[in-house]
């Protein structure tokens, strides 16, 4: 889709009722889903972190951004996730956790990012953290300086690949609640994207087709 079409569509996404859990369990592990209704994350005290959901424009056509990280000791090393990471003092609040650690992860500087909405929180057991997504666009091309020390690549997938249901499919992984089980995965540039990021997008991507449904239904 191009940008300056998708961008019209912007003041109905940020009004769109979010889809929450239903979203989330389209790319949920069954064997998560049961987990995370038994847990009651709150009483683990879980770490804050934020996340940027960032839309922006590559030869005219709208892209989605999501990074490749280094491989770290850590749960989350080498996986597929967006630009972000934990809370900080110096942050005024989860925003602008999800823009400052954009910023320092893939160079795209605060002022350039408008901030949509903010979209449903996940908790993630391995790690104890409970992520807080947002939503934003950048009006001008991108040009991404990825921080070696943490990000290998940058990601950037197309809108019109995102919405496709081709772009979904199932793996089989190992996890740290479960051994050899499938799960439901997005596949970006020959990369699986699974577990929390995946669902992740789905709120994402099921908010963004109701707008376009919405639309085309007139």
């Amino acid at each position: 889709m191009l940008f300056q079409d998708f961008i019209k569509y912007i003041p109905k996404i940020e009004k769109e009722k979010l889809l929450a859990e239903d979203a989330h369990a389209k790319m949920a592990p069954l064997e998560r889903i049961s987990f995370l209704k038994e847990e009651n994350y709150l009483d683990k005290n879980p770490r804050l972190a934020a996340v940027l959901m960032l839309f922006y424009p590559k030869f005219g056509e709208t892209h989605l951004a999501l990074i490749v990280r280094n491989t770290y000791p850590g749960v989350h090393s080498s996986q597929i996730g967006f630009p972000g990471g934990k809370v900080e003092d110096i942050d005024k609040d989860l925003a602008d956790t999800a823009l400052r650690e954009t910023h320092e992860e893939v160079g795209v500087h605060p002022q350039k990012v408008e901030i949509i909405k903010p979209f449903s929180r996940i908790y993630i057991p391995p790690s104890n953290f409970l992520v807080s997504p947002y939503m934003g666009i950048c009006h001008e091309e991108v040009s991404f300086i990825p921080d070696m020390d943490e990000v290998k690549r940058v990601l950037e997938f197309p809108l019109s690949l995102f919405l496709d249901e081709k772009s979904i499919t199932k793996v089989k992984m190992t996890t740290s609640y479960a051994v050899d089980i499938e799960v439901p995965a997005f596949v970006v540039d020959k990369y699986i994207v699974w577990g929390a990021t995946a669902m992740m997008m789905s709120e994402l991507k099921e908010t963004i087709k109701s707008v376009l449904n919405c639309e085309e239904s007139f």
